[in-house]
């Protein structure tokens, strides 16, 4: 939409093939519903946040930056508000504004919406002539840009089509993965926290060499298969899949205290709690779905009396809740990932218009680039700016 409308906006005659029945599927259940559009950091954070090629997305970030996009969907009509960790939000909580800002925009640069799926780029010579759709239909065109996504969240249309597109035009594609994924855990013990949300704490990645590989605070979520969330999702962008089963996460359920502050937390609720057993003491510490599993993980009685733990036992618990230890198993499927990992080569992409190095008229931008970031805002922004630099140049 961003390319299409930027190009419009230049006096193109532009038409945009959308495979599904309407725009902006995926776009519509970005940030639970209520996409996260960019992150208000500085230029240089914002690329730190991006873990894939973020050298390739320079120009893009400083030709149309985060301030930039804020700017544009404002002056659309569309009030937007910053919350924790930059994250920049329409103030109604509805990405259907962003989305609906975006067609409007869209008709009034006459731009054509076509409803259809494109089979093949049609060349001559070494030029893009334009498209064939699956229904028979020809498109010609002296510009070609593809922006079809990767293949997270195949119900929102993107399922490949645009790798399969442009590998038969000789562009080498990055083997896809799944990128901000949730993760499969081996502790059974993991299952029976189904549903428990757990905010403010950190989550640490450790590899294979038992070295710190992430770092990070927020929330995250245990399901039936192990845990997710945007901390989970964040960390996920730091594993090798091939050998995932080697790492594990380290989470500090109470990370705003040192080691011997949470002690003597723990110690002042023991001794007000003194003639109650063990698992009956923790109400005021913790959330009562974890208390039967930290319990367990603690080795001691759940029916021990508390004041008779011994000092040796409760600093072995204190210890537990900053360094609650889970050992990863596998990905999700990447029809489960938020962002694809992978996609066309960046080496054969011109980063300062998003132009085939292979074929003249031939454009690329969005997530179809092996380009991907953490969650924040970061993946909308590549959208934007990639968007942006082909709708300009092509």
């Amino acid at each position: 939409m961003m390319a299409a409308g930027m190009a419009a906006a230049r006096g193109c005659q532009v038409t945009l093939i959308e495979r599904n029945a309407r725009l902006g599927k995926k776009l519509v259940i970005t940030g639970k519903g209520r996409c996260n559009l960019t992150n208000n950091a500085e230029i240089e954070d914002m690329l730190l946040n991006v873990p894939t090629n973020h050298t390739f997305l320079y120009s893009a970030f400083y030709t149309f930056s985060n301030a930039d996009v804020m700017s544009f969907f404002e002056n659309l009509g569309v009030p937007l508000k910053v919350e924790r960790g930059g994250r920049v939000f329409p103030v109604s909580d509805k990405a259907s504004d962003i989305l609906a800002a975006l067609q409007k925009w869209l008709r009034a640069s006459g731009v054509q919406i076509v409803c259809g799926r494109v089979k093949q780029i049609s060349t001559d010579g070494d030029k893009v002539t334009g498209v064939f759709t699956y229904d028979g239909q020809k498109y010609v065109a002296d510009s070609v840009i593809v922006a079809t996504g990767g293949k997270s969240y195949p119900m929102t249309g993107s399922t490949g089509d645009g790798y399969r597109l442009v590998k038969t035009l000789g562009h080498t594609i990055i083997s896809p993965k799944p990128a901000l994924v949730p993760i499969e855990t081996q502790d059974e013990w993991v299952k029976d926290l189904q549903g428990l949300s757990l905010k403010n704490v950190t989550v640490t990645l450790l590899d294979q060499n038992n070295k710190k590989a992430y770092s990070d605070f927020g929330e995250m979520l245990f399901t039936h298969f192990g845990v997710s969330g945007p901390l989970i999702l964040s960390t996920s962008s730091h594993i090798s899949s091939e050998n995932i089963a080697n790492y594990r996460i380290v989470i500090d359920l109470k990370p705003a205290l040192t080691f011997e502050q949470l002690d003597a937390r723990v110690q002042r609720d023991f001794d007000e709690n003194s003639r109650k057993n063990f698992n009956n003491g923790l109400n005021m510490l913790l959330p009562q779905k974890i208390i039967p599993v930290v319990v367990q993980l603690s080795g001691i009685s759940p029916y021990k009396p508390i004041h008779q733990i011994t000092k040796g036992e409760r600093q072995a618990f204190v210890h537990l809740l900053k360094n609650l230890t889970i050992q990863l198993k596998a990905f999700r499927p990447i029809d489960e990932a938020i962002v694809t990992k992978g996609g066309v080569h960046v080496a054969q992409v011109n980063p300062s218009t998003m132009a085939s190095k292979i074929w003249q008229g031939l454009f690329f931008a969005g997530e179809i680039l092996d380009v991907d970031a953490y969650t924040g805002g970061f993946n909308l922004q590549i959208a934007f700016s990639t968007g942006v630099l082909a709708g300009n140049n092509c």
